[in-house]
């Protein structure tokens, strides 16, 4: 169970990485340019289509974690699809995508999926390619589908309790958001969508922002020995989601990250950090998190506003990580560079 529960976060830590990358980089800066370059629109509009391709790439990266063959990879991500949400359809009949569906839901459909073609294995032989594809759909796909709505309505709880949060006072508020979102990030669980669905705004999207920026940030310092530097500044440029099997393995990894989060937390509310739904679950990536925090502040572009970003959003979560990454690693003993390495081949 422990192996079968590692490839499948691994699967999905690669998948999310993948699709969420394109417009967590390149999202802000575009909004930025088209009203002066409207051509640029049709390549925001493909980076959210690619954003919205997340649960087929969950159900075929997954299977090729079990080596399963390229016909069983393919029905995987089909059923993935049905059980994830990311498609719905309206009162008039019409099929739409967006957003990227309940990435949980996803993560159960696509187990599930692994564990029927695994189950009927090569005993359709020449009949594999007809029956594999349909058979994956039908059974563990709508599965995936009837469970949705619950599992759903489960993620929203987590959003309910993130949302309490919000009505304790702000310093206390802003360090149980940050590390709140801290643990969401590392996660199947989507952060923006947990701040979507409660309309997280104000200091409790600014602190739950830098909660997502000090796990970032701390384990690019922490994995970048164990791994390449792309990989390391993938947690920041990215998602801290690829560290997903890790944290899971040995919640401990991301105790520095998470003390860094609570005092960062905490200063948002003190320096009234704030931000939007749609920031709170980015960090830095695509300079999300900053960018809405000077949008929102008072007299905008001011120096006073500038410094601020740069301490919360650069330097206090690089101060803080290394300190509290040293302590667990040379002082504690309680974690190693090992515990983040990747393995993407």
């Amino acid at each position: 169970m422990k192996d079968f529960f590692s490839k499948l976060l691994n699967g999905m830590s690669i998948a999310i990485v993948c699709a969420l990358i394109p417009n967590a980089l390149l999202g802000e800066i575009l909004k930025l340019l088209i009203p002066h370059m409207p051509a640029l629109q049709h390549l925001y509009d493909a980076t959210s289509i690619v954003m919205s391709m997340l649960p087929v790439l969950v159900g075929i990266l997954v299977g090729m974690q079990f080596k399963l063959t390229q016909i069983q990879c393919a029905s995987v991500g089909l059923a993935t699809v049905i059980g994830s949400g990311v498609i719905s359809k309206t009162a008039d009949g019409i099929f739409t995508i967006g957003g990227i569906g309940v990435v949980i839901n996803a993560g159960i459909t696509a187990a599930l999926a692994v564990l029927f073609v695994r189950l009927i294995g090569t005993g359709l032989k020449e009949y594999s390619i007809l029956l594999i594809p349909m058979l994956t759909v039908t059974i563990p796909g709508m599965i995936g589908f009837i469970i949705l709505p619950y599992v759903q309505k489960g993620a929203n709880l987590v959003g309910d309790g993130v949302a309490y949060l919000t009505n304790l006072q702000p310093v206390v508020m802003g360090a149980l958001i940050a590390v709140a979102f801290g643990i969401i990030i590392l996660s199947p669980i989507s952060t923006v969508g947990v701040a979507t669905v409660i309309m997280l705004s104000g200091i409790g999207a600014g602190a739950a922002n830098l909660g997502v920026v000090a796990v970032g940030m701390g384990l690019c310092i922490a994995s970048y020995k164990a791994n390449s530097l792309g990989t390391a500044l993938a947690h920041v440029l990215g998602s801290p989601k690829i560290q997903m099997r890790n944290f899971f393995m040995k919640p401990v990894i991301a105790v520095p990250m998470l003390i860094t989060a609570a005092i960062l937390g905490g200063l948002a509310g003190i320096l009234n950090v704030q931000g939007t739904p749609y920031s709170a679950g980015f960090g830095l990536s695509g300079l999300v998190g900053p960018l809405n925090y000077i949008n929102l502040a008072d007299g905008g572009w001011t120096l006073t506003n500038i410094s601020i970003m740069l301490a919360m959003f650069l330097i206090l979560p690089l101060i803080l990580n290394l300190y509290f990454i040293f302590l667990f690693n040379k002082k504690l003993k309680l974690i190693k560079e090992e515990d983040y390495k990747l393995d993407f081949e």
